[in-house]
C-alpha cells in the first residue's frame, strides 16, 4: 500500500478520491469537485490517498497551524475493511505531521478533529462501509487519544448554503499526557481561521464562537 499526496484536481487519483468521498459522506460534508483546485494547491493543506493495487482504498486530509501549534484532521475515509487502512493512514499522517512541525521548529500541542455523535447521527450509513460506522469511528478516535471539547458544537455546511450542521462533536488529541482542558481563545481562533474559507456562516455558528470568546477554558471530556 502506498501513501500518495494529491496536489491537483488534474491528478487522476483525485477523481477516484472524490468519488469515494461522495459514496461515503453525506452531501453537506463534501466540497464540490471544482472547488478543490485551490485547497489542493495550498501547501498547508495535505491530502493523501492510500493506493492498493491501483485502487484508492482510503484517503485523509489534514493541516498544520504552526503559529497556533495545532493540527487538524479534516477527514479520514476507509474504503475497504480488512486491509489495515485506518492504521496505515493514522501512522503515515502522524509521521508527516511531525515532519512538518519539525521543519517549522515548533512542538505541537495536539490535533483537532470533528466526529459524529452516533447517538444523534446513527442514520448515517457512510456508504455501508462498516469501518466508517459512527460508533466504530468514535471508538477508534477514543483509542487514538481524542477527547471531546465540552461545548455544543455546529459547523457551517461545506455546500456553502449557510446551513448549520449539527450531530457532531469537536475533539482534540493532546500530544502530551495529563491535558484536561484547552484555552477557549485557542479554540475560537482556530475555528474562525479554519472556516474562514466559508463566507456564508450560520447564525448558530456565530453564537457558538462568541460563546467561546466569553470563556477562559474548555474542558476535555472522554468520548
Amino acid at each position: 500500500m502506498e501513501y500518495i499526496r494529491i496536489t491537483s484536481i488534474e491528478d487522476p487519483r483525485f477523481a477516484r478520491m472524490h468519488r469515494l468521498m461522495g459514496e461515503v459522506f453525506p452531501a453537506e460534508e463534501v466540497l464540490a469537485f471544482e472547488l478543490w483546485k485551490e485547497p489542493l494547491e495550498d501547501p498547508g493543506i495535505r491530502v493523501f490517498v492510500a493506493e492498493h493495487e491501483g485502487e484508492i482504498v482510503g484517503t485523509t486530509e489534514y493541516r498544520v497551524y504552526e503559529d497556533y501549534r495545532v493540527a487538524m484532521t479534516d477527514f479520514t475515509i476507509i474504503g475497504r475493511p480488512g486491509l489495515g487502512i485506518g492504521r496505515f493512514l493514522a501512522e503515515n499522517r502522524m509521521a508527516d505531521i511531525r515532519s512538518v512541525a519539525k521543519a517549522a521548529g515548533v512542538q505541537l500541542l495536539g490535533m483537532f478533529a470533528e466526529i459524529y455523535d452516533p447517538y444523534r447521527a446513527s442514520e448515517h450509513s457512510f456508504g455501508g462501509i462498516k469501518p466508517m460506522d459512527p460508533f466504530v469511528r468514535r471508538e477508534v478516535l477514543s483509542h487514538l487519544g481524542y477527547m471531546r471539547l465540552d461545548f455544543p458544537y455546529v459547523h457551517p455546511s461545506w455546500q456553502g448554503d449557510g446551513e448549520a450542521v449539527g450531530e457532531l462533536d469537536l475533539c482534540f488529541m493532546p500530544f502530551e499526557s495529563g491535558v484536561t482542558e484547552l484555552p477557549a481563545e485557542l479554540v475560537a481562533k482556530f475555528l474562525r481561521r479554519y472556516y474562514a474559507v466559508l463566507p456564508n456562516k450560520p447564525e448558530a455558528w456565530e453564537r457558538m464562537v462568541e460563546g467561546l470568546d466569553a470563556r477562559t477554558t474548555v474542558p476535555l471530556l472522554p468520548l
